[in-house]
């Protein structure tokens, strides 16, 4: 009976049929829009660091013209012979080479004497980070202290005691 086995319903030769378990359902989580979270999250990151890079530049900006301004005004009173009268003509124009920024600044002559210009300068840096964060971050105030020694000029003698 070679025919039975190709008819539907017949009889077929081999192994026996095993009977069949209903399948086990595997629960499977969606990955639906794990994508965009994870751009979104990695966004928020690179801002955060764009945003204190930022900063830290604002900050070594503003760091680097404070100082040169400070020691070409302690430099400018240094050679007018170091008197006082010479601060307020030089702080004027710190402030003018300092722009908006220099309202922020403050000029301490005090520590001078007749041998050297002390000029001591605190400013506050302008912050784009929170406040809470440009204070433990160092990035809230600029204090520098420059130190200009005085310059005199001394007529040289020749040996028979007449200056030439």
């Amino acid at each position: 009976m070679p025919g039975l086995a190709a008819r539907p319903g017949g009889i077929r030769a081999g192994r026996p049929r095993r009977r069949s378990r209903p399948a086990r359902r595997l629960v499977v989580r969606s990955e639906r829009g794990s994508g965009p979270i994870s751009a979104w999250l990695a966004f928020v990151v690179f801002l955060g660091l764009l945003l204190f890079a930022v900063q830290a530049l604002f900050n070594l900006y503003a760091t680097s013209v404070v100082t040169a301004v400070a020691y070409d005004a302690a430099r400018r009173v240094a050679v007018a012979d170091g008197g006082t009268a010479n601060t307020g003509p030089a702080e004027a124009d710190a402030r003018r080479a300092l722009g908006r920024f220099g309202q922020r600044v403050t000029f301490d002559w005090s520590a001078s004497d007749g041998e050297f210009v002390v000029l001591s300068v605190r400013a506050r840096n302008p912050t784009r980070l929170l406040p809470a964060m440009a204070g433990p971050l160092a990035f809230d105030e600029i204090d520098r202290t420059v130190r200009v020694r005085v310059e005199t000029f001394h007529s040289t003698a020749s040996p028979t005691g007449v200056a030439r």
